[in-house]
Parts: structure tokens; sequence; C-alpha cells
């Protein structure tokens, strides 16, 4: 009869083990494949934007157009924002290690708030530009009529950026990567700033050297939207970095979760906070003292598979169990 114990519960281990590694081996799966899209889709963005900011100067030196050409300078923080971008991400695929239990998803993070200050500092730059063209309006400059060329090169990238943006939002939010989200938000700062160049190149065009000023105009205008991405985006950043706890909404779904197992009588010291995509939860649970280790630890695997149904496999669960006295 021992021997018929042993060998059922050596079977048992045998496939909690192998159960065990699927799971394992499914979620590196799943890491991997995230990494490399969000690589796929910033190597894209890079190449296009290089594309861009080339055509832009091109057009903006043959066509006489001095927006155009601080349009193709901005085209190439996008560039240089990719370049980032990629790399972080690599740092972020790496796994745990001794240093880093938690892994190195605030890398993320911290592309991501060096994105929005870029996002940012290009938006300080168009304001900059056009409160001085308007200035220089003011006090009697003439700005340079620009040629046909670089009308249609802000068209061509208003419509290439926009293009690009949507493609980069999408995968951004299907694979939950904030960084992805921030860049295709820089994207759209490009198309933006570039519909401020088309306004402000047609007018002085078709209607002639005194609506020269509607470039500029467009151009502090479409600043001020750009300011505001960027600070939407860097909000949650920053609170991550500072180790903020989820939102009322998410904390009151994980105790919605604990308010369903009769078996949990109390719980307490309930903390939680964001690592990049993961979320990071510790709770002390106060379970019905009549019940054993092996129900207790079973009582608790189900609160973590629930909490991990509901915010990813990849999430960190810390369930402290105490019983009810």
């Amino acid at each position: 009869m021992k021997a018929c114990q042993k060998h059922a519960l050596k079977t048992y281990k045998s496939n909690l083990g192998l159960q065990v590694f699927v799971v394992v081996e499914a979620l590196m799966d799943n890491v991997l494949k995230r990494g490399y899209e969000a690589r796929k889709v910033t190597r894209i963005g890079l190449v296009i934007n290089v594309l861009i900011a080339c055509m832009k100067l091109l057009a903006g030196f043959f066509g006489k157009s001095s927006a155009m050409i601080a349009d193709g300078v901005h085209s190439l923080s996008d560039f240089f924002s990719d370049i980032i971008v990629i790399a972080g991400l690599r740092l972020t695929d790496k796994p745990e290690d001794a240093c880093h239990n938690y892994g190195h998803g605030k890398i993320e993070t911290l592309v991501t708030v060096f994105i929005s200050c870029l996002l940012m500092i290009a938006g300080f730059y168009i304001m900059e530009s056009g409160i001085s063209k308007m200035i220089g309006v003011i006090q009697g400059q003439e700005l340079l009529r620009p040629g046909w060329i670089a009308f249609f090169a802000a068209i061509f990238s208003i419509v290439s950026k926009e293009g690009l943006y949507v493609y980069t939002i999408r995968a951004g939010r299907r694979i939950n990567s904030p960084v992805l989200i921030a860049n295709a938000w820089h994207h759209r700062s490009d198309s933006l700033s570039s519909i401020g160049t088309l306004i402000g190149i047609g007018g002085a065009i078709l209607l002639g050297n005194k609506w020269v000023i509607l470039d500029p105009i467009a151009s502090v205008v479409v600043s001020l939207f750009i300011f505001k991405v960027g600070y939407d985006i860097i909000k949650p950043a920053i609170n991550e970095l500072l180790e903020c706890s989820l939102n009322n909404e998410e904390i009151n779904q994980i105790k919605d979760i604990l308010d369903r197992y009769s078996e949990v009588k109390s719980y307490h010291k309930l903390r939680t906070r964001r690592i990049g995509r993961k979320i990071a939860i510790d709770v002390h649970t106060l379970l019905d003292k009549r019940l054993n280790i092996v129900e207790a630890h079973d009582i608790a695997n189900l609160i973590e598979n629930d909490i991990r149904a509901l915010f990813g496999d990849i999430s960190i669960i810390n369930i402290h169990i105490e019983p009810f006295l």
C-alpha cells in the first residue's frame, strides 16, 4: 500500500512539475512575442521617420520654406526617440535576476517618461518658433513665400505620419505597451505640426504674402495640443515611478474578488503598484481557523487565479494567510 502511495505521489509531482513548466514556458513565449512585436513596429517607424525627415529638409530647401525646414528638424526627433525605444525595449525583455527580482519593467516606464519629455520639448520648439515669426511679422518683417514642393511635402507628411500613428498606437494597445503608445503620440505630434505648416504654406501660396502669418498662428495652437498629450502620457508614468497604487476602480475589483470567498473572514494590508505592464499585489487574508493548511492554500490559489484573470498572467501576487480568531 505504501509503495502505491509513493508511486501516486511521485506521479502527481511529475504532472505538477510539467504543468508549471508549461505555464512558465507560455509566459516566456508571450513576453518574447511582445518584445519582438514592439521592436518590429518601432523599427518600421524609424525607417519611415528617416525618409520623411530627409524629404522635408529637401523640400524646405528647394521650396524656400523655413517652416518646412523646421518641421524636418522636428521629424528628426522622432528618429532619435525610435532608437531610444528600441534600446529600452531590449532591456525591458530581460528576465528577473539577482539584482532585479521583479524584472526590468520600469525601464519601459523610464523610456515613456523620456519620450513624453521629447514630445513636450517638440511642442515648446514649435510654440517658440511660431511666436517668434508672429512677432517678426508684427514688426514689419517679411516671410519668404514658399513653393509648391513644400506644400505637397506637408500633405505627404500628414498622411504618412498619421498612418504611422494609427499603426503604432494599435500595436501599443494590443500588447499593452505604454512606451509604444507614447511613441505613437510623438508621431502624431509631427503630423499636427505639419498641419500648421500646410496651413501657413497654403495660405502664403494661395492668398499672398499677407497671409503667411497663418503658419505661426497655427503652429502655436498645435503646440498647445502637443503639451496636453505629453502631460497625459507622463503623468501616469511618473506616478508609477513613485510607487503609486492602482486606481480606485482596480482596487475595488480586487476587493470584490476577496469578498466572493466566504472562507475569507477579513483582510488588511492590501498594497498595489505597477511595474511596467505588470501589476504587483500584496494582501493579508484572515481565513476560517477551522481550515487546514492545504484548504487555506487552495483558497489562496483560487484568489490568485481570479486576480490573474483580471490583470494578466504575469501579475505578481502575494497572499499572506492568517487565522481568523
